[in-house]
């Protein structure tokens, strides 16, 4: 039966995340097998400490654990994964890339991928609601027509970098534990090139900057922080390796009439208060257009009305649409002719609601004025 996840780290069941995060941190310093040859215990301590992090710094598996112990783990499927290739990548993400180096591992070597972009775009509700196409100026870094990428004039070859050797990495020491890094001349490249020898055009780059123009597709149903992503638009890479991605960031502008909630569409419409009373037909607006509306009598201020399908499409969902909501509130006129107030008053008079009397203060001046 493996050991209790809590004592292997000796944290207490209540521990944050941070906390477990350097309870792993420091067993792993301790027991990793590099510092360690020849000792099965400590390797053993090791692997014991990667597996209570793997599930101690998970919410769920953490939650599960906790609940039904290492066998609700294995009856769910998620038992723990301490391959590895698994604990090195715990390794890189708590101590850096180059930690991985305690394991074996190198940074992999070679060219590398272009730089990914990313471009804001304001656009307006209609737009978003409906789709539309842009053409935009993307200004970024292509591969050098004349050397090719080489960074390298006509004739000219690259030198051994006197840094790291030409291995690409340089490794220092921190205590026992040795970090392997990016050589920071050639930049992982091992190699580097005289002054004399680098290309007139890109001055050894390899790379110039443009500004090209892209034609962007908008889709239908579109909104804030949405991501399109053009494969390949971004900035070039070394020679033999691929371009970076743009990534095209979507905003929308707010509208004077509509507000949206996903693909739902929310409008607040006035009706005059003999409709709302009486019942009758309406005109309202949609993303699509006015349709028309049959308001029940008697409806209520604030009554929501659903028009199905009427919202925006679901991006990526097919042709699928959110809904309207259109709320009604009553309509209450600013100014009324002489002809409206009588109707008004003698409604009110009706209905005992009190309307304030015509002429009301004409008449106790005048009464005043009498005495």
């Amino acid at each position: 039966m493996p050991r209790d996840y809590y004592e292997v780290l000796e944290v207490g069941r209540t521990a944050s995340a941070d906390e477990v995060k350097r309870a792993f941190k420091k067993a792993a310093k301790k027991y990793h097998p590099d510092l360690n040859q020849g000792d099965p215990a400590a390797e053993t301590k090791f692997k014991e400490a990667s597996e209570a992090y793997d599930v101690l710094s998970d919410d769920e598996k953490r939650r599960i654990y906790d609940q039904f112990g290492h066998e609700g783990l294995r009856g769910r499927g998620v038992a723990p994964d301490f391959t590895s290739a698994h604990v090195q990548d715990i390794f890189e993400q708590l101590f850096g890339g180059g930690f991985g180096d305690l394991f074996g591992g190198r940074r992999r070597a070679g060219p590398r991928r272009g730089t990914d972009l990313e471009l804001p775009m304001r656009i307006t509700f209609m737009e978003a609601a409906h789709g539309t196409t842009k053409v935009v100026q993307v200004p970024r870094r292509i591969q050098c027509g004349t050397c090719s990428g080489s960074g390298l004039k006509a004739g000219a070859s690259v030198a051994t970098c006197a840094t790291c050797g030409g291995h690409g990495q340089v490794v220092s020491s921190q205590g026992f534990l040795r970090i392997r890094t990016t050589c920071p001349t050639c930049r992982g490249q091992g190699r580097t090139i005289k002054p004399d020898d680098r290309c007139p055009t890109c001055s050894g780059a390899g790379k110039v900057r443009e500004t090209s123009q892209l034609e962007v597709r908008i889709p239908a149903g579109s909104y804030p922080s949405l991501q399109i992503r053009h494969s390949g638009a971004g900035e070039a890479g070394d020679p033999g390796a691929p371009p970076g991605d743009l990534y095209v960031t979507i905003d929308v502008e707010p509208h004077e009439v509509f507000a949206r909630d996903g693909a739902d569409v929310h409008v607040t419409v006035p009706v005059p208060y003999e409709v709302m009373a009486l019942g009758g037909k309406i005109q309202v607006p949609t993303v699509h257009g006015e349709e028309e509306l049959h308001v029940r009598s008697g409806t209520a201020s604030g009554h929501v009305h659903v028009l199905r399908n009427r919202g925006v499409e679901v991006v990526r969902g097919r042709g699928q649409r959110g809904d309207e909501h259109v709320r009604l509130v009553v309509d209450v006129p600013t100014s009324v002719s002489e002809e409206e107030s009588e109707l008004l008053r003698k409604l009110g008079e009706l209905r005992g609601s009190g309307v304030r009397e015509k002429g009301f203060w004409e008449n106790l001046l005048g009464k005043l004025g009498g005495h």
